[in-house]
């Protein structure tokens, strides 16, 4: 049985990225801050943990392992907007440690640990393991009323780059998943204003994007289906990434 790691599980995102991988047959490892998640699932093993903390990221993996003996998957989900948003003249150093601690650094360092922990596994069908990042349209689209999320995940954007580098010789493959504006509870408290912008035309395609969007993107990059695509950046926006007059 094939492994998933998967971040962030207690989110519309990560939930749905784990009930898509569960469906195909993986045996997932979720892990995330809340005391307990919604899924219930006999091959799903929930780990609470901090992603920002090295000895919570270093327990994910020693679970993944001890639980599946390999690590086939790896869909870092975990992320925050800052708690306040602030004018880009006015963000405090806290917010911007928040921020980055988790989106960009616990990001950067559990995907370390995972590829040395892959870079020691026989291939399967060519391949040692899949590492897919959620970062966000806002890895290009300035908000300068949260600057500190759109630098972290411009951050994720280059993670992604060094990574598959570093590692598409060594058959590992790492993508990246850019969400537009997806309904999860991140986006609950700004529904009226999406909602308008939407209305008023903001995306080719007028709907909110959902969590099994993002899902179904992420188990294709990993399916094995795709395997010259390398470091790619998949804007799965409702076509928000197209510049238009």
């Amino acid at each position: 049985m094939k492994s998933a790691i998967i971040t962030g599980c207690c989110g519309g995102i990560g939930g749905a990225a784990a009930e898509k991988f569960l469906s195909e047959g993986y045996f997932v490892v979720g892990m995330d801050i809340c005391d307990k998640t919604n899924i219930c699932n006999e091959i799903f093993s929930y780990v609470k943990g901090d992603l920002s903390k090295k000895a919570d990221r270093e327990n994910l993996i020693n679970t993944a392992i001890q639980k599946c003996g390999r690590i086939d998957v790896l869909v870092n989900v975990a992320g925050v907007a800052p708690r306040v948003r602030a004018d880009l003249l006015e963000m405090s150093e806290e917010s911007y440690d928040f921020v980055m601690n988790i989106n960009t650094k616990g990001t950067l360092f559990l995907t370390q640990l995972t590829a040395n922990a892959m870079l020691k596994q026989e291939l399967k069908d060519g391949v040692r393991g899949y590492i897919v990042n959620i970062s966000s349209m806002s890895a290009y689209t300035s908000s300068v009323n949260r600057g500190e999320y759109c630098i972290s995940k411009a951050g994720v954007s280059m993670i992604t780059r060094l990574f598959a580098d570093r590692l598409a010789n060594d058959g590992i493959i790492v993508n990246e998943v850019r969400p537009g504006i997806i309904s999860t509870s991140m986006t609950d408290k700004v529904k009226d204003k999406y909602d308008a912008l939407i209305d008023g035309g903001l995306l080719p395609q007028k709907r909110w994007g959902m969590p099994e969007d993002i899902a179904k993107a992420v188990y294709t990059l990993c399916s094995g289906d795709l395997p010259y695509v390398i470091g790619q950046s998949i804007d799965v926006d409702g076509g928000f990434h197209i510049a238009r007059l």
